[in-house]
C-alpha cells in the first residue's frame, strides 16, 4: 500500500509542521481535501497527464517545491546509503531516538568536514 493512501493517519495533532512537501504522488483531491480540513497547507508537486501539460506557473512551483525537497531529502539518501538504512536495530523508544540522535551527529561531522574541505579558510 502506498503512503499517499493512508496520508491522513500519517499526520496529526502531534506533527510539528504545518506544511506537507510531496512528490505528484501525493496529488489528488481528497488528498488537497484532508490537507484543508486538517490545516496542513499543501506543498504537492502539480502533476502532468497524457496530453495535458503543465502550465508555466505548475512548473515554476514544482521547481520551488523541489529545491526546498532536494535539502531534505538527500539527508535520507545520505542514512540510507552510507549509514545503514533507516531501520534501527534498537528496542524501545528511548533507544530509537538516541540511536537516531547519533546518526544526526555522525552526518552533522560528515557535512562540516565536506564544507571545511570545500574551504577550508573559511571555517574555524
Amino acid at each position: 500500500m502506498h503512503d499517499s493512501q493512508v496520508l491522513g493517519a500519517l499526520l496529526d495533532e502531534q506533527n510539528q509542521g504545518e506544511e506537507v512537501w510531496a512528490d505528484s504522488a501525493y496529488g489528488s483531491e481528497s488528498i488537497e481535501w484532508i490537507l484543508q480540513i486538517l490545516q496542513f497547507l499543501s506543498h504537492i508537486h502539480e502533476r502532468a497527464y497524457g496530453n495535458h501539460r503543465l502550465i508555466a506557473k505548475h512548473k515554476e512551483d514544482n521547481r520551488e517545491h523541489s529545491q526546498v525537497r532536494g535539502k531534505v531529502e538527500h539527508v535520507f539518501g545520505h542514512w540510507v546509503n552510507e549509514m545503514g538504512g533507516k531501520l534501527m536495530g534498537s528496542i524501545g523508544k528511548q533507544s530509537v531516538k538516541a540511536t537516531i540522535g547519533v546518526k544526526n551527529l555522525v552526518y552533522n561531522f560528515k557535512r562540516y568536514e565536506f564544507w571545511e574541505n570545500q574551504n577550508p579558510k573559511a571555517v574555524g
